[in-house]
């Protein structure tokens, strides 16, 4: 009679199907979930992408419709009969290229102006110490409570005292005046991350406090500049209520030259005023594409500190 032995065996070996097995449900179960949170993820991003562009095509629907088509109802989304001459009747009009060109001047000024004394102000605020400093960093901040509506009587008497009322100069003082705090604000948390060694490197080396600045100080917070200056020019671009007031018909910028151009007392031209909002907006499209890399780093410089 012959005998068999078995080999027992050992403890990992027993266990090792069950282990595969178990391992494997659980990579299959972490799959689905990231299958899950991905699909749930994307479905999010088209869900809100499509309603926030769903107005620049609504935009885009009624300045390629026929007037007849804007007020039909039930409307529709895909415009059955498409027409540019819109657009082709927006090159015709001098008088709205007369407002762009006004916009772009006052824009331009404003966006200038305010990253010069933003500039200033922003490098005293961060890297000197004097007396007042801090009540006036906060009299800076406080000027934004202050709504816009409440300042246009007293800047509107002022500007008629001295003259200078329907004058790019009223336009370019009054938006510069309520863009400065906040780039001003942007600007000072960009210079209080650079170091002050790096300023008393340039001191040692002979260079003054304007050599400092201008040299040093400026190129490293270019893109905060360019942030505060862009949202300087929008600013100046999209005012509404100080253009209209301000300024007479030879100086105003493009919201009230729209509104006057296209809505009337009894009618509004709908598809040629989304054609020519449509086009008007194409200038700071492009350049919130080109400086979207310094936009988002002028934005986020300053809220880490090293």
């Amino acid at each position: 009679m012959t005998s068999t032995t078995s080999t027992p065996l050992s403890g990992t070996e027993r266990l090792r199907p069950h282990t595969t097995s178990a391992g494997r449900t659980s990579r299959r179960r972490i799959r689905k979930d990231l299958l899950r949170s991905r699909i749930a993820a994307w479905t999010a991003v088209l869900v809100i992408g499509a309603f926030g562009m769903l107005p620049i095509y609504w935009l885009l629907a009624t300045a390629l419709s026929i007037p007849e088509q804007t007020f039909q109802f039930p409307p529709k989304l895909i415009p059955t009969e498409i027409t540019f001459s819109n657009f082709t009747a927006l090159a015709e009009n001098d008088q709205l290229i007369k407002y762009l060109v006004n916009s772009l001047i006052v824009a331009s000024i404003t966006a200038v102006l305010s990253v010069v004394v933003a500039t200033y102000m922003g490098y005293s605020f961060s890297k000197f110490r004097y007396r007042g400093r801090r009540s006036l960093m906060h009299l800076v901040l406080a000027s934004q409570m202050f709504p816009q509506a409440v300042l246009l009587v007293t800047l509107y008497a002022v500007f008629s005292s001295f003259g200078l009322l329907n004058t790019y100069t009223a336009l370019v003082l009054s938006f510069t005046t309520f863009t400065m705090p906040l780039c001003v604000w942007m600007l000072k948390g960009i210079f209080d991350t650079i170091p002050d060694a790096l300023l008393e490197a340039a001191s040692i080396d002979g260079a003054s406090r304007w050599r400092t600045l201008h040299s040093i100080v400026a190129p490293l917070a270019a893109p905060g500049m360019i942030a505060a200056g862009l949202f300087a020019f929008v600013r100046g671009w999209n005012d509404f209520i100080f253009a209209v007031t301000l300024a007479d018909k030879e100086k105003q910028t493009l919201p009230p030259g729209l509104v006057s151009t296209y809505i009337g007392e009894f009618q509004t031209a709908w598809p040629e005023l989304m054609a020519a909002s449509l086009v008007v907006s194409i200038p700071v499209v492009i350049a919130f594409m080109f400086l979207q890399r310094y936009l988002v780093g002028g934005m986020t410089a300053g809220s880490v500190k090293s």
